[in-house]
């Protein structure tokens, strides 16, 4: 080890014998001379990454409020159910007392019952291509009414339980049914034949969503998980396992190519097609949300309704997640304070009406008001802090 001191300390121009000799004299250790990069090399420049930008909450867009319109009473039970026909002129409802009700739009009128059911309904849609009503009941029973001639023309035999949901693919010949017996169910609308009978859910089938692109089906259970489902493999493609509790409503954005999921712990909303979480649309107190939709706006932003078991309509912001209005049903007289629930809600096809189906027997209209301006209706918001709910 001296050695090798001395030879690396040995100086360039020292006199004396060479320093690898055997003659070698022991000195003093000097340090050796490095040549110091210029200051701005790239190699000795830190650079230091900031994390991962923090996800920036946009300020909500200023929406109208929404305020009572009209009441229609005529059921003997509970309103569980409505739809509306692609043509804007009438809707339907039905619910506890089996009678599938025909109303005018505009007017509010009754104009046909329908009976045929022999348990509550709960699930009504309304071909865009076809003059039928498809209608399903805790009876297991689902039929297809064609409306030309006011009667049952086909019955859908299969589900072993309450079917719960029902839903109509936007582009194919083809529904799907989701009920009690956990299964989801693909019906030939033609042939009554059912092209597939999807298993994986372990509890009853709340809601049923469709669209024509990637996954062309999606359910929400009571076992707290939402799946997606392939049509073309016949079988679940993804299983979203994020919410707590149970999942009873659905909707599809309309231009965005995501779906929300409505549960009493968050409402969540995914990125199609394979599911990918995008955030949390939360405020409406922990109660139980049986209905929702998404309506949007001519300037591009949208709104989320959220229909709840305790009576009260929620309307968010759909950008910001901001919850804008909260509007407490009111029982219709005669009716207990605790018959105030809301089961199901649908848009028109203009948009500009919001039709309730309600426990206190009745139908409800709301619509935007339209003498409220930003200035009379100021937006009260706050951005929130970030925390781990947010994320999850």
């Amino acid at each position: 080890i001296t050695r090798m001191l001395t030879d690396a300390g040995a100086a360039p121009g020292a006199v004396g014998p060479s320093p690898g000799g055997p003659g070698a004299a022991p000195g003093p250790v000097l340090p050796l001379e490095v040549a110091r990069p210029p200051p701005g090399d790239p190699s000795t420049t830190v650079q230091v990454s900031l994390r991962t930008a923090r996800h920036e909450i946009p300020k909500p867009v200023w929406h109208p409020p929404w305020k009572l319109m009209r009441v229609m009473s005529g059921h003997e039970g509970w309103v569980r159910t409505v739809a509306v026909d692609p043509t804007n002129e009438w809707f339907a409802s039905s619910g506890n007392d089996r009678l599938i009700k025909i109303w005018d739009l505009a007017s509010g009128t009754l104009k046909l019952s329908l009976t045929g059911h022999v348990s509550t309904v709960r699930g009504l849609a309304i071909s865009d291509r076809h003059p039928y009503l498809f209608s399903c009941s805790e009876d297991c029973e689902v039929k297809c009414w064609d409306l030309e001639q006011n009667m049952v023309i086909r019955n859908y035999h299969g589900h072993l339980s309450g079917v719960y949901c029902i839903a109509l693919h936007p582009t194919l010949n083809i529904l799907a049914t989701g009920g009690r017996d956990s299964s989801v169910r693909i019906w030939d609308m033609r042939t009554k034949m059912g092209i597939f009978v999807f298993g994986g859910h372990t509890n009853a089938v709340c809601d049923i969503a469709t669209q024509a692109a990637e996954p062309q089906f999606i359910s929400g259970s009571m076992d707290r998980m939402v799946r997606l489902w392939d049509l073309a493999a016949g079988k679940c493609s993804v299983t979203l396992t994020n919410h707590k509790k149970s999942v009873r409503a659905l909707a599809v954005h309309p231009n965005e190519y995501t779906f929300v999921s409505c549960s009493s712990d968050n409402n969540k909303v995914w990125k199609c097609p394979r599911g990918a979480f995008e955030r949390n649309i939360a405020g409406h107190g922990g109660a139980i949300v049986n209905t929702c939709a998404i309506k949007e706006d001519r300037d591009g932003s949208s709104i989320l309704v959220g229909g709840t078991d305790n009576g009260f309509l929620h309307f968010w912001d759909w950008k910001s997640g901001h919850k804008y209005q909260t509007l407490q049903a009111i029982p219709q007289p005669g009716s207990l304070s605790a018959e105030n629930g809301i089961f199901d809600l649908a848009f028109d096809q203009s948009a500009s009406r919001l039709i309730t189906a309600e426990c206190d027997k009745t139908v409800k209209i709301y619509r935007e008001d339209p003498d409220a301006t930003p200035e009379t209706h100021p937006l009260e918001w706050r951005a929130p802090r970030m925390n781990a709910a947010h994320r999850y």
